[in-house]
């Protein structure tokens, strides 16, 4: 039998092209998870600063994940037009409504309270949704235009 042949057509299911990681992970796959975002953020057009300030944002929200949020949790990291995103999700108890609002700088003395302030300060966007069965919190960035190459462009 040809495809031409074929008496029923065929469902394609396009293959998500901008999603560049979606993966469990718990303790153990912390430092994996960081390096692997940090290759995929570069490809995708991030460097320098805005690079470093987006992993060690990702890393605050998967290291909250694994000690706030049950021990594990889900990370979804894509392009979607010219910003990065991820999206970290866990199945803790929530955050209080108290700290989610609370937009101060951590005391310097504190030793915990810094990865949602750190993660909100080092993204261009950051969206939280939390309850009971867990928490989600989503960061992006606006990857860099391209720079001008100085040769008469």
């Amino acid at each position: 039998m040809t495809n031409a042949e074929r008496s029923t057509p065929r469902t394609v299911v396009p293959i998500e092209r901008s999603l560049l990681i979606a993966e469990a992970f718990d303790q153990a796959q912390v430092t994996e998870l960081r390096h692997s975002v940090t290759s995929c953020a570069h490809a995708a057009g991030l460097s320098g600063q805005r690079l470093d300030d987006f992993v060690l944002a990702v890393n605050e929200l998967i290291t909250n994940a694994v000690r706030h949020g049950g021990g594990r949790g889900w990370l979804r990291l894509w392009r979607q037009a010219e910003s990065m995103l991820c999206e970290v999700s866990d199945h803790g108890q929530g955050i209080s409504a108290q700290r989610l609002h609370d937009r101060r700088r951590p005391a310097p003395e504190t030793a915990g309270g810094w990865g949602l302030w750190l993660a909100r300060e080092l993204s261009d966007t950051m969206q939280v949704e939390t309850g009971t069965a867990g928490t989600t919190v989503r960061i992006s960035t606006v990857l860099q235009a391209p720079q001008p190459t100085g040769h008469g462009d």
